[in-house]
């Protein structure tokens, strides 16, 4: 088949060596981050002049430098963070424990397939060769899902961390200027991006390594385990995510509902109880929910196509370069978002506020352009010239310029899926207008708008999914799918930093406000904010867009483990699959939307009582009870995230025992189908509602001075739609992701389970 360019040792030098450079810069950035001090008159920058033209601080111009303000600033970042730490501690204690069963569960599951036998078998794929046996997958495998779980926990964790120690500190670099607080914002969201990106490639990489001393010559068998990294991973981001969701979502709408439209007061005003809990939401929901969304992907889409590659020329041949192709586009990722981060941070600078956006779009271009150059590299040193391919049972033999193509689909689609999303809610463009005119006439049309935009907004993404799928498997079946899904996650680091920029951004603009900052402060911390939550509803296209395809590559590969010939539509054990499935996203859907709706309506209760109860509160002598506020949204989430985790992670369980593999192959289909729609529509939906009411408040453009102010009839019809959309951008539409992935990468685990003694009902 032709040797690669790269030798063996390159590969197994050149994966360690990126991560550890991805690591070693996000380093630095945390360096430059904490050398704004949170300590009065030592507010000093080591990009001094750059980006800040106007050294002196507001504070000064308009007499009011008070070293009470950054004491103030530090208390309330104090308050957040220690919020946001003791949930996430709640919350894993409790994830820790199903960690614990769920790898139980797949020990006994897996061994029980050859009875616990220690004797090696045939080889699933190749009867004639010996492989290790049954028990030594199980084993492997729990190992492998235990790593993926903790990677993911810490990754969201030190996540969370990063974010809840830079928030404050972007809020002081607003008084120099908007372009000291938006790199401090942007460099803080970097260190979350390649601290994840490449923690997850180094543990994958050491895990194949250590694993290989058992299994040697055993390909099919060692990444077969390794698939446990991905479910792992993901099972912990569907609880974060979850936990996380709700949240954020019950202390936001709590404190939307009665202090923005009852008490009329601004967002973020320290006399709102549930101002705390909501800071702290931003972070336990949007940044470390997200960072484990995001790392589950990356590793289940380098499962998928690890697996597929196991069993084809690479494996079988044991072409260890060209079977590690999945993780060197990784490794080459990480340096192209290092360098597509310099220009954000120090190539160019930003001195007004309408350069933000356009900042942070760009860097969604200079990466994908600078990406495609490395995964030409990337193919042409370490991939053969010609290959072949597993392909349901038959080998398709693939070109290596077909092989970058697939990849290159994968990374354009993701391109293009930010930009419609980014399209249909930002309020530059006129379907995010048309919504805020809308509210004229009350809150009525402007759901009806909403939901239309959502729908609508499914249609190019879907399309530019199914272009990639069909080009992708033409070019090299199922791995083609895998890699285009590799191909979209190659820029994670870069998509992360943006995505973690807009809670930091958000949770600044929230210090400025409670701190009682000038409001040129808080004009510059909302329109970092602005644009915040436009990139963070890209980010959660990304992440939708990759789930598609990391899902159907899971399929694939858990078809072809679980031996299934053809998955036939017009058998009925399919088609009540498929039926079952295409239900799912819509009852994991009711069950988070509900939970948040539920813990609100604690939360607005409290609100209320402390308004109506403490004396002074409204004036501002009396100081409201946020600890009440954290107590109820911590419990509320923690209850609630059970039931919606149970339902995703019984169900292939339930279905594969009792039904068998056909039928679950149905049930992964059809959650794959509807899932990503719903997914789309609810993310972007929440995310249109939520700039529609930021541009009747910042009052930029005639039309919106039209609309507004701030607490007139068009801006409360705002505010509902806003306070509708919560649930659905933040916990219901980007759990759905996660639903879509975890069913199908937890099938594929335990897929040899379930083709020896799966299908229980049907054999009676």
């Amino acid at each position: 088949m032709g040797a690669t360019i790269l030798p063996d040792l390159g590969a197994e030098i050149l994966i360690p060596l990126c991560a550890v450079v991805g690591i070693a810069f996000s380093l630095v950035q945390w360096m430059y981050v904490s050398q704004v001090k949170l300590s009065p008159g030592g507010a000093r920058d080591s990009n001094s002049g750059k980006n800040g033209h106007n050294e002196y601080l507001i504070e000064e111009e308009e007499g009011g430098n008070d070293h009470n303000v950054v004491l103030k600033c530090a208390e309330i970042q104090n308050a957040i963070s220690e919020g946001a730490t003791s949930f996430l501690f709640t919350e894993y204690r409790y994830v820790g424990a199903f960690m614990v069963a769920f790898a139980i569960l797949i020990f006994l599951f897996l061994g029980s397939v050859e009875g616990f036998s220690t004797s090696s078998r045939a080889c699933t794929y190749d009867q004639t060769k010996m492989c290790k046996p049954a028990l030594a997958t199980a084993i492997f495998s729990t190992i492998s899902f235990l790593l993926g779980a903790v990677t993911s926990v810490v990754s969201g964790f030190l996540g969370m961390k990063i974010a809840t120690y830079a928030n404050a500190r972007t809020t002081l670099e607003a008084r120099k200027g908007v372009g000291k607080a938006f790199i401090t914002a942007f460099r803080s969201g970097a260190v979350m991006g390649f601290l994840l990106a490449s923690s997850g490639l180094l543990v994958l990489y050491i895990a194949i390594n250590v694993f290989k001393l058992y299994y040697g010559d055993d390909w099919g068998g060692l990444f077969e385990a390794i698939t446990g990294y991905g479910l792992g991973g993901s099972s912990m981001a569907l609880f974060g995510r979850v936990g996380g969701g709700i949240y954020t979502k019950a202390a936001d709408v709590g404190a939307d509902l009665v202090g923005k439209v009852e008490r009329n007061i601004p967002e973020d005003d320290p006399r709102n109880p549930a101002v705390i809990a909501d800071n702290v939401g931003d972070n336990v929901g949007d940044i470390a929910g997200m960072g484990s969304d995001l790392f589950g992907s990356y590793a289940e889409s380098s499962c998928a196509a690890l697996v597929v590659a196991s069993i084809s020329s690479f494996g079988i041949n044991h072409e260890l370069t060209a079977m590690l192709y999945p993780l060197i586009v990784s490794s080459i990722g990480i340096l192209v978002c290092l360098l597509t981060t310099l220009f954000a941070t120090d190539f160019f600078e930003i001195k007004a506020v309408k350069e933000i956006e356009p900042t942070l779009k760009r860097q969604l271009i200079i990466s994908t352009v600078l990406m495609t150059v490395g995964v030409a590299i990337a193919t042409w040193i370490s991939v053969p010239s010609s290959f072949t391919i597993f392909n349901f049972g038959t080998q398709k033999v693939v070109k290596n310029w077909q092989l970058f193509l697939c990849v290159c689909v994968g990374l354009w689609a993701g391109l293009i899926i930010g930009f419609v999303t980014e399209y249909y809610t930002s309020n530059a463009y006129s379907p995010v207008q048309d919504v805020a005119d809308s509210c004229r006439t009350g809150a009525a049309t402007n759901v009806i708008f909403g939901l239309a935009l959502g729908y609508k907004s499914v249609i190019i993404p879907i399309f530019a999914i199914a272009v990639s799928i069909f080009v992708s498997f033409s070019f090299a079946a199922m791995y083609g799918i895998a890699v285009a899904a590799l191909g979209m996650l190659s820029t994670i680091a870069t998509g992360l930093a943006i995505d973690a920029y807009g809670p930091i951004s958000d949770n600044a603009g929230g210090i400025a406000e409670m701190a009682g900052m000038s409001h040129r402060i808080r004009e510059r911390t909302d329109a970092l904010d602005a644009a915040g939550n436009t990139t963070a509803a890209i980010g959660k296209g990304f992440a939708i867009g990759s789930a598609a395809l990391v899902s159907l590559a899971l399929f694939g590969a858990f078809v072809s483990r679980a031996g299934i010939k053809t998955v036939d539509v017009l058998t009925p054990k399919v088609i009540i699959g498929l039926l079952v499935g295409a239900m799912l996203p819509y009852w994991f859907s009711a069950m988070t939307m509900k939970s948040v709706g539920s813990a609100a309506l604690k939360m607005v209760e409290e609100v209320r009582r402390q308004f109506n109860t403490i004396p002074g509160l409204m004036e501002g002598t009396a100081k409201p009870d946020y600890a009440t506020c954290v107590k109820i949204s911590t419990d509320a989430s923690i209850k609630e995230m059970i039931p919606p985790g149970a339902l995703v992670m019984l169900t292939p369980l339930i279905v594969g025992i009792f039904f068998g593999v056909e039928t679950l192959a149905g049930v992964l289909a059809g959650s794959l189908v509807s899932g990503v729609q719903i997914a789309i529509s609810a993310s972007n939906t929440g995310g249109a509602w939520d700039n529609a009411k930021k541009y009747i408040e910042a009052g930029a453009s005639e039309h919106a001075r039209t609309l507004g102010p701030k607490g007139s009839e068009c801006h409360k019809a705002a505010v509902i739609g806003d306070t509708i959309g919560d649930p659905l951008k933040d916990t219901s539409g980007p759990s759905l992701n996660i639903l879509i992935k975890l069913m199908a990468v937890e099938s594929l685990v335990f897929a040899p389970f379930f083709a020896t003694h799966g299908g229980l009902l049907f054999k009676i």
